[in-house]
């Protein structure tokens, strides 16, 4: 080489150094130009609106930055989605059907939230209209001659019910309308996941739907245990529910055992199991039913309740090898605490079980409207229930949960206000980065009220109607659900993400990132504070310049 070129590569080397890359980083230059797409939904209004592009450029960006890594792929992917609940049928059945069909296509088609995963029940609920019901209700009924799920489907008399536009419209006639309209778009089949709340009443040692406590210690009421005599029937009972759904054009992907086996203290249909005598029930009878039976590809999830008691119920569980066999993987909900995601539960579970599925299968804003101490609505932007079309609920520290002001509860500083949408998407981001394959939420749609509920449990849905003038309030949950749902789709994997803050608190942002087949990268962020962020999204050698709106939802794309 000349004595000049040395010259000028000595030069240039000073001016533009090589990058040193860190230890651990990916330096693989992608060959990015600019996002391929942006969207936004924040405290300001916007609902899932599109931004301007960003151009990326070489190098490793300083100060706050998101890290993705497309080398390291992870879980894959089952959809995100919303529950159908006989709640949520009877309040749609006060719309008129062209009205009701354009919600259901908000919730299910390609144009909408095209949700993915769902969940339904077995029998009743706290969210049925009046409850205490299942499909064998005939004492002493061994072979289930009687079965039947009828109730499904018979729909709510107008004559019973003033305001039912459509008395033929129930919880079995909402799934097969969903259904229609997945199967019209040519997407991807809904997967459904069905839980049981509770056995038949005569099947259990109360024999009765739950026993409230009493007047003096009303939290020590109980759901009952199965009869040992009747855990074979109730095995039979669950496939009977698959075999009739199926009848119907329903396949169930998943199944639970029973909701919530730990109980809820009495106050509506529930039953209990500990981890030894779930995994007595699965290994002798449910599991070898389901095989039995032709329905041994239907997903088989245990648990189904708080995450912080998840690794109590794997180590029983997926740690026998004949009860394993049956097993997918586990479900749970997220009650435990209003802030919390437990990753560390989900991380030492993976460690240990890595082949089993993480399923979230229940989140919603419970104890809707009952106030704390000191109340929790400003008074100067708010009136009594006005959660209901008013946005600003949603995206402020304005609701409460079960446990805010019961002193009994375990770790009652785990339970303080909160913000509804943080709370939602704090919950999916960081699920995603440590396992969680699906996250479903509780009931899509239900009254002004939160309800009905026939125990007085009123909750917070992503999709609200009054029932007297049919207006449809969609909250800004619901389109929280539908950016995640629209850009995080079955088959996706799970990308290692990181985020670096400088001088900003742990909880100020959110990030987590998944890939698709044709290698579309979406990243998914949460500001919870009240102004932007700027940050720079770093993947391989090259990074974009971003800000995040204050208290937002962002999803951004990169085409790889």
């Amino acid at each position: 080489m000349s004595m000049v070129v040395c010259t000028l590569v000595a030069a240039c080397l000073a001016k533009h150094p090589p990058v040193e890359y860190p230890s651990g980083i990916d330096h693989t230059n992608y060959g990015l130009t600019q996002t391929s797409a942006i969207l936004l939904t924040s405290e300001a209004g916007d609902k899932l609106a599109p931004q301007p592009n960003v151009p990326f450029r070489d190098g490793l960006p300083e100060a706050t930055r998101i890290v993705i890594r497309p080398d390291i792929r992870k879980q894959t992917i089952v959809g995100i989605g919303s529950s159908f609940t006989e709640s949520s049928a009877f309040v749609l059945a006060h719309l008129e059907k062209a009205q009701r069909r354009a919600v259901m296509e908000q919730i299910y088609g390609e144009a909408g939230a095209n949700f993915s995963l769902a969940r339904t029940v077995i029998g009743a609920t706290d969210f049925s209209v009046e409850g205490k019901y299942s499909y064998a209700d005939v004492a002493g009924d061994e072979t289930l001659k009687h079965f039947s799920i009828a109730v499904d489907e018979d729909g709510f008399a107008a004559e019973k019910y003033p305001g039912v536009k459509d008395e033929t419209f129930d919880l079995l006639p909402m799934i097969q309308e969903a259904l229609a309209i997945k199967r019209a778009q040519a997407d991807e089949d809904l997967r459904i996941v069905a839980s049981a709340w509770t056995a038949p009443a005569w099947m259990k040692d109360i024999e009765d739907w739950y026993r409230p406590g009493t007047a003096k210690n009303h939290w020590q009421g109980t759901g009952g245990s199965l009869k040992p005599q009747y855990a074979q029937t109730f095995a039979n009972y669950l496939v009977r529910y698959l075999d009739a759904y199926q009848v119907e054009g329903v396949q169930i992907w998943g199944l639970t055992p029973v909701n919530e086996p730990h109980g809820n203290s009495g106050f509506w249909e529930s039953m209990h199991f500990t981890p030894q005598s779930q995994n007595a029930f699965i290994k002798r009878h449910l599991g070898p039913t389901l095989e039995d039976s032709g329905h041994g590809d239907v997903n088989l999830l245990i648990y189904d309740q708080n995450r912080d008691d998840l690794e109590s119920w794997t180590d029983v569980m997926f740690g026998d090898p004949e009860t394993a066999a049956f097993i997918q993987g586990a479900a749970v909900h997220w009650y435990s605490s209003t802030f919390k995601a437990y990753e560390d539960v989900f991380d030492r579970v993976h460690r240990k079980f890595p082949k089993f599925s993480i399923i979230h299968t229940e989140a919603t804003i419970d104890s809707l409207g009952v106030d704390a101490p000191e109340g929790v609505l400003d008074p100067a932007r708010f009136k009594e229930s006005d959660w209901f079309d008013n946005d600003d609920f949603w995206w402020n520290e304005n609701a409460t949960d079960w446990a805010y002001s019961a002193t009994w509860a375990p770790r009652h500083e785990d339970h303080p206000i909160y913000t509804p949408v943080h709370r939602y998407a704090r919950n999916i981001i960081v699920s995603l980065n440590h396992w969680v394959e699906g996250w479903i939420d509780w009931n899509i749609v239900l009254d002004e009220r939160g309800g009905p509920n026939h125990a007085g449990n009123y909750c917070g849905a992503p999709i609200m109607i009054d029932l007297q003038s049919g207006h449809v309030y969609y909250t800004p949950i619901f389109y929280v659900l539908a950016q995640f749902s629209r850009t995080i789709r079955p088959g996706d994997q799970a990308l290692q993400a990181s985020k670096h803050l400088e001088g900003l608190e742990d909880d100020a942002l959110h990030t987590s990132a998944t890939i698709n087949s044709a290698n579309l990268v979406s990243v998914q962020l949460l500001n919870t504070t009240k102004h932007p962020i700027r940050y720079s999204l770093q993947i391989g050698s090259q990074f974009a310049a971003l800000t995040i709106a204050a208290n937002a939802v962002q999803t951004v794309r990169v085409q790889l």
